[in-house]
């Protein structure tokens, strides 16, 4: 008994803390739907498996993985970004959309995390599973969204 209620007390720890990261990066990987069942699947994955998986050196990124396994199977990764109608000129930039659909899926996820969601670069790397020099040799900088600029 004593055993159970420590397992539940760690989980519950860990899910406060895990749970509105995994959601939000795999919302923005695979858009709201997906990413919500994907989050809720990975994170019962953690607690059907948490003797294993709190063990890991980094438990969140491994669910995070296991998100994105489930969020594939759910229907092909093809993101639609909407377009910016008249009314939201002010509070989007319109070419928003089409530039982050030319991004690589791991960029765009982070500049959705860093940019938009306010993440640190070391929250987003270690999400990614990406050390932050692995991040910087691949070009992750904060200037990111000029990607008019490198790819037109």
């Amino acid at each position: 008994m004593v055993r159970e209620v420590e397992i539940e007390d760690t989980f519950t720890v860990f899910f406060a803390d895990v749970e509105p990261r995994l959601r939000h990066a795999l919302c923005a990987s695979y858009g709201i739907e997906r990413g919500m069942e994907a989050s809720a699947h990975a994170l019962a994955y953690g607690w059907e498996h948490w003797e294993r998986v709190h063990g890991m050196p980094n438990p969140a990124g491994y669910l995070w993985g296991v998100g994105r396994s489930h969020a594939r199977r759910i229907r092909p990764p093809t993101l639609i970004y909407p377009e910016s109608s008249v009314e939201q000129m002010s509070m989007v930039e319109p070419g928003l959309p089409s530039g982050l659909a030319r991004l690589p899926e791991r960029q765009r996820i982070a500049v959705v995390l860093v940019h938009g969601l306010g993440w640190t670069y070391a929250d987003t790397a270690n999400l990614l599973g990406a050390g932050l020099s692995h991040r910087w040799r691949q070009g992750w900088r904060p200037d990111i969204l000029r990607w008019d600029e490198r790819t037109s």
